[in-house]
């Protein structure tokens, strides 16, 4: 079958040709699939996109129009798919429902670390051979309290971390989590748990729900030392409020792994002006890290992404559908 995946980063490349071997005719690009790109697609049954790529309604109606009849998302989030517009063409649409959760949680207690000791402030001072202390205290985070939005796979294995660091455990969630609660977590509303918590990390799909979760209101809630870390979606907070926040003296730092309008910035910028003014605005803040949507990316989580993709391939050439499934012609609207 003929394949051709975007988005794709030259770590990946080698990893994604080496699993479909000869089975399948794979072009690898590293374009972004949208609605000027999508006429590069035809004649390829199948599409294996990333989340920077856009999914809307016309985007999959010239996929469709041009062969297509997989695509096959490696990633968990799927809010830049038009599940609705794919049901009606009769496409099948698979994501990857599962990889490795220490991935993203490793990471984002990276973040927490290096924000809290400012350890990229550290760097670049000793650099320019300057070894001053002053700027530099953080806290201990050893019986302090962790706010943990969403404990699942992810936040179940930060929470996990967080108690080896000795933290008082805060969870918010829709069901509390069995593995959670073993570790001594608290399940309370949103708003004590902003309140109470010195550190506040999000892992969270982004849903109409959850979109823009913390705004002003839920910012205004939080403790003015408290650390907020999201290596989720970015569209769970609302960047131009947390701008705000931050210019009012509130938060003691934030490390985003992602940002809300990232589609657009998440390439090499380096030569260009940038016209984000919100993103430009956090990048001023010296108690701001923001880092490349890179929480997942390890040789482990990349590894298990990569053949549960191949399995998707595999499970809709043999008719098959599963958990990884998000739509089939079997449910066309």
């Amino acid at each position: 079958m003929d394949i051709i995946a975007y988005g794709v980063l030259a770590d990946e490349r080698s990893a994604l040709e080496q699993a479909f071997g000869e089975r399948h005719d794979l072009r690898c690009l590293d374009l972004v699939l949208n609605q000027d790109t999508a006429p590069t697609a035809a004649g390829y049954e199948a599409v294996i996109s990333s989340v920077n790529d856009c999914l809307a309604a016309d985007v999959l109606r010239a996929l469709a129009q041009g062969g297509t009849r997989l695509v096959t998302q490696r990633s968990t989030g799927y809010h830049n798919i038009d599940l609705d517009q794919a049901r009606r063409l009769g496409l099948t649409v698979a994501r990857v429902a599962h990889y490795s959760p220490y991935a993203v949680a490793e990471f984002a207690w990276a973040l927490a670390l290096a924000v809290n000791r400012r350890v990229v402030r550290a760097v670049w001072r000793t650099r320019e051979f300057d070894f001053r202390l002053t700027g530099l205290m953080g806290r201990d985070f050893h019986g302090r309290t962790v706010g943990i939005l969403g404990t699942g796979r992810i936040g179940t294995a930060f929470a996990g971390i967080a108690n080896g660091f000795g933290m008082r455990l805060l969870g918010w969630d829709i069901t509390q989590n069995a593995r959670c609660l073993a570790l001594g977590m608290e399940y309370v509303d949103l708003d004590p748990l902003l309140e109470a918590a010195d550190l506040v990390s999000l892992h969270l799909p982004l849903v109409p729900e959850t979109h823009r979760l913390l705004g002003a209101d839920a910012l205004g809630r939080m403790r003015r030392d408290a650390i907020l870390i999201n290596t989720s979606r970015g569209g769970l907070i609302d960047a131009g409020a947390l701008v705000e926040t931050l210019r009012q003296g509130g938060l003691d730092g934030v490390g985003l792994d992602m940002y809300e309008e990232e589609a657009g910035v998440s390439f090499d910028r380096s030569l260009e002006v940038m016209a984000d003014d919100t993103l430009a605005q956090l990048m001023t803040f010296r108690n701001v890290l923001v880092t490349s949507h890179q929480a997942y990316f390890t040789q482990d989580a990349v590894g298990e992404i990569v053949d549960t993709t191949v399995r998707n391939v595999e499970d809709y050439l043999a008719g098959r559908t599963g958990e990884n499934t998000l739509t089939s012609p079997h449910d066309q609207a």
